[in-house]
């Protein structure tokens, strides 16, 4: 049987890390993946490295994804991602770009991705945001809009699930996520722009 792994997808604020949290006390098996970052920043949940090595394994053809975003450029590579399976982990990614669960879904890696849409409105970003300290609102804020007028421009992409999680606790999205990995829960079309607005 293929490996099941999650990709998060959704605005700041939207619970990617709170639902990881809950993941993996639901299945000690879930692991958040760590992207590699260069740039400035937080470096908790991150492998820190430079922009130079990224290059290197973009070049190398090792890379699923990489973007640029407050100012730092993330990636997520492939060796990680196959360690993670190989050591019986299901690999969690947290991903802020429709492009970017398109490319790793399609990539040559042995494992079923379960689709996740977080969504979240904008007041709530807000509190969410200022609640936990972020110093970078401003930014964080547009990105919520960037995020909405992504998955405007992509609303036909299917998803295995979509959750909004201000109305469902991060423990009953946990459950609802492993329930859709267990089940081999098949993508579908959503309705977007009634989801967000």
């Amino acid at each position: 049987m293929i490996p099941a792994g999650v990709i998060l997808y959704g605005p700041p604020g939207s619970g990617k890390d709170t639902i990881t949290t809950e993941l993996s006390r639901i299945r000690p098996e879930f692991t958040l993946f760590q992207r590699l970052k260069a740039g400035p920043g937080r470096t908790a949940g991150y492998r820190p490295t430079t922009a130079a090595h990224i290059e290197e394994l973009a070049q190398a053809g090792e890379l699923l994804y990489r973007n640029t975003r407050y100012g730092a450029e993330y990636a997520i590579d492939r060796a990680e991602v196959v360690t993670l399976i190989s050591d019986g982990r299901i690999p969690v990614l947290h991903m802020g770009q429709v492009a970017g669960v398109s490319a790793i879904g399609a990539f040559p890696v042995p494992i079923r991705w379960v689709k996740v849409l977080l969504w979240c409105p904008y007041e709530v970003t807000e509190e969410r945001c200022r609640s936990r300290g972020d110093q970078d609102l401003d930014a964080r804020l547009k990105v919520w809009d960037e995020t909405r007028q992504d998955l405007l421009d992509h609303s036909n992409k299917p998803w295995s699930l979509a959750i909004r999680t201000d109305h469902v606790s991060a423990k009953q999205a946990a459950q609802a996520i492993d329930e859709a990995r267990s089940a081999s829960v098949d993508t579908e079309e959503c309705d977007i722009r009634g989801l967000v607005g």
